[in-house]
């Protein structure tokens, strides 16, 4: 199913009929312009002026003036009224970013800035944006050592929506991501590591030691720091591993106390708070000096901990008295407790920190919280065995184990005496308790810029698609071969960072001259602004040496059926055919993560190799093309996937 947006259906409708209107009036600029374009501009039209600008962003670029190859660059559109000159706030405008010819003229784009964003509009797949800044991806955390990264508005052909795999060392057990979301970070208990991953090739870049068994992952407010924690058996390595998001570098252990470690931080990132579930302990650290403060005696077994930004409060639940300790960031004393029932579980805020949701596993319970009184307001049924709370603006979320139904609270009816509806909702055909090895990650993320959510259905190997008020919901994203544990979106739309500034950052790809066609709704406006990156001196050359291109198109196969897989190999730089290559070979194993099996490839004339792969288990296999003469690794290039089930099935 392809997922295209209300507001996108409607944006295409507009630029289809605007489309010749806007391309006359703004003209396609002649070559001459093209080869330095200003890096800043301005369009009226429709009684609408935009203002773009396109400027290195501070430290992390060459020189903070001219934008080269490689360089993160701050783009922004001003909008303000022609006549009044008042900003133009609360508006959703779209924008894409292309090259439109390569730095040394070889390469030029045969299709115009307007026509080409009526195609990305339809979510075609045959052309797609080099940047893409209205969009957003899935990352769907897996069982096996991978990530997938899904496309939500662009399938592939009709047997996944997957954009691109991400592959780890070891399985991950949580995640975090910087404040511009440009990296991930990965927690692999079995490795003792962080992945760090770049979020816009979707590439693990570095491998951080991270102390023995680290597990839980956050990222304070402010950005500073990334908490991670070690649940070691020896005392002296349990506790957090403190890691500057700027350098990458170590910057702090500390022990904190024996047993699993939930992490949560002030609203001022004044402090980090560590629970220490087997000492029945919370360790309150200064983060300006990395220094443990105190150690507070919350209850036998603290299981959740959240802080809200509202009252100012730490809210702490033990699982063994049931109780929720509440302690004031101010005097760092628990303050009170509210009384609940023996078996909480996960206490999570809403994101205005007004109210709170405790889960009791025990009970099949939920029990609303108000910040403003440290009052239990509500206590709702769930369904059998709740384990996971998530919230989005309006609503708050509780998935249990024990149904495959999803439990609903409408916060605009909470707090008004009568206990509000538990609206139900099917995700999926089979409860969570069906899988194995479920993840602490969450489960359930809410979709930007929409009432919607993302929910894992980790049994059914599928991420539901849910539009808040509707029955059911709208759609689903298959994880072919994968098992799927949590799930986390990377957002790549513009953010209105001030009145009328509508802003995001990008990492310049290659060299050359990029069109970014920016297009407003209300009024109807299409215009398309040039930047120019510079070749840089300083970036080495990325990626392999080859490029691959699948020729086989034969998808679904039966059982022990041997297929011959083709592909060509071309030169990187040049596009040229390689003939001359003798060690080329495909790895391939069955997904969730089989014995991989190595076979030859040999050259069948004009760059086209083929190696015979016999898929001898049903499910999704994954091949990979290697060539080691060439320091081309497996990982290196694009991967294909086959198909192997009954007789019949891949008609389908």
């Amino acid at each position: 199913m392809k997922l295209i947006t209300k507001r996108q259906t409607f944006l295409l409708i507009l630029l289809l009929a605007a489309l010749p209107i806007a391309a006359a009036a703004a003209g396609d600029p002649s070559p001459e312009d093209r080869k330095a374009p200003p890096v800043t501009d301005r369009t009226t039209r429709q009684g609408v002026a935009v203002e773009f600008r396109a400027i290195p962003s501070p430290g992390r670029s060459m020189n903070g003036e001219e934008i080269f190859a490689g360089d993160y660059v701050d783009l922004s559109f001003q909008l303000t009224d022609a006549g009044t000159e008042m900003p133009l706030q609360g508006q959703f405008p779209g924008a894409w970013m292309d090259i439109s010819e390569s730095w040394d003229g070889a390469y030029a784009l045969d299709t115009s800035c307007k026509e080409r964003v009526a195609t990305y509009l339809q979510g075609n797949i045959g052309i797609r944006p080099l940047l893409d800044l209205n969009s957003y991806f899935i990352l769907v955390m897996n069982r096996d050592p991978s990530i997938s990264v899904i496309d939500p508005i662009t399938g592939i052909t009709g047997i996944t929506k997957l954009y691109a795999q991400i592959n780890l060392k070891q399985p991950g057990a949580d995640w975090a991501k910087t404040v511009d979301e440009k990296q991930l970070f990965v927690t692999m208990p079995r490795a003792g590591e962080v992945a760090v991953v770049d979020t816009d090739t979707f590439k693990v870049t570095d491998n951080l030691g991270a102390g023995t068994n680290p597990t839980r992952i956050a990222r304070q407010p402010d950005g500073q720091y990334l908490w991670v924690g070690n649940d070691a058996e020896e005392a002296a390595e349990s506790g957090v591993t403190v890691i500057e998001t700027a350098s990458l570098a170590v910057a702090r252990r500390i022990a904190t106390g024996r047993g699993h470690h939930e992490l949560a931080f002030s609203d001022d990132s004044r402090y980090a708070f560590v629970t220490n579930r087997a000492d029945g302990t919370v360790s309150v650290i200064d983060v300006g000096t990395l220094e443990k403060v105190k150690d507070l005696a919350t209850g036998p077994l603290p299981i959740a901990l959240d802080f809200s930004a509202s009252s100012r409060n730490l809210y702490v639940a033990d699982a063994e008295t049931g109780e929720i300790a509440v302690i004031d960031d101010r005097d760092l004393e628990v303050v009170t407790r509210i009384a609940a029932q023996p078996g909480l579980g996960p206490v999570r805020f809403s994101q205005d920190g007004r109210w709170a949701v405790a889960i009791n596993l025990s009970e099949n319970l939920a029990y609303v919280i108000d910040a403003s009184t440290n009052h239990i307001v509500h206590t709702l049924e769930t369904e059998k065995d709740p384990y996971q709370v998530a919230f989005s603006r309006s609503f708050a979320y509780v998935r249990a184990l024990g149904s495959e139904r999803l439990a609903m609270i409408d916060l605009s009816e909470v707090g008004h005496g009568s206990d509000p509806p538990v609206v139900k909702i099917g995700a999926g055909e089979t409860a969570p308790a069906r899988a194995q090895d479920l993840s602490i990650a969450d489960g359930i993320v809410e979709a930007p810029g929409e009432a919607a959510v993302l929910v894992v259905s980790p049994a059914d190997a599928t991420v539901y698609y849910y539009v808040e008020g509707m029955n059911a919901p709208m759609g689903n994203f298959r994880n072919y071969g994968h098992l799927p544990r949590a799930v986390q979106v990377v957002d790549r739309s513009m953010q209105e960072r001030e009145p009328g500034v509508y802003s995001s950052t990008v990492r310049i790809p290659e060299s050359g001259t990029y069109e970014i066609a920016f297009l407003l709704d209300s009024p109807s406006l299409l215009h398309c602004f040039e930047v120019a990156a510079r070749p840089n001196p300083l970036l080495e050359i990325q990626g392999p040496a080859l490029a691959v291109e699948y020729l086989t198109r034969k998808r679904w196969v039966d059982v022990g059926e041997t297929v011959p897989l083709r592909f060509k190999l071309t030169d990187r730089e040049t596009g040229q055919a390689r003939t001359d290559l003798e060690d080329v070979a495909v790895y391939y194993f069955v997904a969730p993560g089989g014995r991989r099996t190595r076979v030859p490839a040999g050259h069948v004339g004009d760059g086209v190799y083929e190696a015979p792969l016999t898929l001898a288990a049903s499910g999704a296999h994954y091949a990979y093309v290697a060539c080691p003469s060439e320091n081309v690794r497996p990982a290196d290039l694009p991967f294909t996937t086959l198909v192997a089930g009954a007789r019949g099935r891949r008609s389908r």
